[in-house]
């Protein structure tokens, strides 16, 4: 799977360069490995251009601006979370698209609505609107956030051709 995530991530940096774009990560149950895939590519620099990890509330809050009363009502775990997320990184960044993940990877953790997989990933333009999609990811912990990381980059891949 290394492998896969590498060459996913070399083909999002080769679509961000030939629009000489930067994307930025805001993530929280990928504790950073979204960041860690894309400078894992040399020259990585030229389209990365910084990622948040934002584990707790209060670190969403305080760095990228997430509502406490989104968290609050919807709670971590969920689109409305995900947006404001995305939204605070490039808010908080020169990038022109970010991606922002958050999740129950588990073992623990899971609410009835909410269970061990679900991970919400959203995406934004700068200028352009955001969205968001609700996975559903099996699997152990490990499994959960790597499948996280595969879909987050392969939805800015998404993003880039569709523009």
């Amino acid at each position: 799977m290394a492998s896969a995530l590498f060459e996913l991530a070399s083909q999002v940096g080769d679509a961000l360069l030939s629009r000489a774009q930067l994307v930025v990560t805001a993530e929280s149950c990928t504790g950073g490995w979204i960041a860690k895939i894309i400078t894992d590519v040399p020259g990585s620099s030229r389209w990365f251009e910084r990622g948040f990890v934002t584990y707790s509330n209060a670190a969403k809050q305080e760095l990228l601006g997430v509502r406490e009363a989104t968290l609050q009502v919807y709670g971590a775990v969920s689109g409305e979370t995900v947006t404001e997320m995305v939204l605070g990184a490039l808010c908080h960044s020169r990038a022109h698209l970010a991606v922002a993940v958050s999740g129950v990877a588990g073992p623990g953790g899971s609410h009835p609505d909410k269970p061990v997989g679900m991970v919400w990933l959203g995406w934004a333009v700068r200028d352009e609107g955001t969205h968001s999609h609700c996975y559903t990811f099996v699997g152990n912990r490990e499994a959960v956030r790597q499948q996280s990381v595969m879909a987050a980059l392969q939805g800015i891949l998404d993003v880039c051709k569709a523009r």
